[in-house]
């Protein structure tokens, strides 16, 4: 099993920054792509930005220019730095990530999620 354990979430003021860390640790072959997600009450969980262990990234259109995804492969751990927080960041992020737990096996596991809270 992988688990995955994020961290850096809080309340900030806008305009603030926050940085997001997520580990994963377990049974890890490799892990192809790490990403973070948020999502609100009532509404769907939407990719914020992703990652490859080639460094290829990914990002919402409401994020580019504020946030910056990144990752260290030898502690497979990712990471989310957000700059320029608005009041509409405010949901509660989640980390994903998909790899192998060996050569036959996948994986793709979600963290517990973490709040952030931006206010005006």
């Amino acid at each position: 099993q992988v688990q995955l354990v994020e961290s850096g979430g809080g309340l900030v003021q806008a305009g603030g920054s926050l940085r997001l860390s997520c580990a994963a640790s377990g049974s890890i072959f490799s892990i192809n792509a790490m990403g973070w997600y948020r999502q609100a009450p009532g509404k769907q969980r939407e990719l914020v930005a992703a990652i490859t262990s080639g460094g290829n990234t990914n990002y919402a259109d409401s994020v580019k220019g504020r946030f910056t995804v990144s990752r260290d492969n030898a502690k497979n751990t990712a990471y989310l730095q957000m700059n320029s927080l608005k009041p509409e960041d405010t949901d509660v992020y989640y980390c994903n990530a998909a790899g192998w737990v060996n050569a036959r096996t996948p994986f793709a596991s979600w963290g517990q999620g973490t709040q952030v809270t931006v206010s005006s």
